[in-house]
């Protein structure tokens, strides 16, 4: 196992990277990140842990990450006639849990979205779970706990 620091660090590239990514829409590449059976979920109740059982924003496995993808790049839904520009702010990056099979790590993210000559901030708490593979980690679960989730959600045109 890897010191904590050198874990640490890693994980910080890992979640710059994916942050990065999605800024840049190389949604592609995004999805080349992530385990077969990963979930992306974005619930609507901060305090929620049985995301299976629970209604959600997204719940999404691979088949529905690359339909969400394939949506936001052809311009298949509402919300991807007006795509906007996004920069996220990745900080206080904390390791839950580690081992050789699995990392689980949090951080606080800051999105901001520009569209429509106006500018939209979504703060939330997200959780990784990451698998280590010999070229770096795989996503297995990213939960993306937005703090204003149950209350009026715009339509997005982006992956949070």
């Amino acid at each position: 196992m890897k010191s904590n620091t050198q874990l640490l660090a890693q994980v910080t590239e890992f979640i710059g990277y994916e942050a990065d990514l999605l800024d840049h829409k190389g949604y592609q590449e995004w999805l080349s990140l992530w385990t077969e059976k990963g979930l992306y979920i974005v619930p609507t109740d901060l305090n929620e842990t049985n995301y299976l059982e629970t209604l959600n924003l997204a719940l999404d496995d691979a088949d529905m990450r690359r339909m969400r993808v394939a949506r936001l790049e052809n311009g298949e839904s509402v919300s991807a006639n007006s795509v906007g520009y996004t920069v996220r702010m990745m900080s206080r990056i904390r390791i839950l849990e580690a081992g050789d099979d699995v990392v689980v790590a949090r951080c606080a993210m800051t999105l901001n979205e520009l569209r429509h000559g106006k500018l939209v901030t979504y703060p939330a708490n997200v959780e990784y779970t990451l698998k280590p593979t010999a070229d770096g980690f795989k996503l297995d679960q990213k939960v993306v706990k937005l703090l204003h989730a149950e209350g009026f959600l715009r339509t997005v045109s982006f992956i949070f």
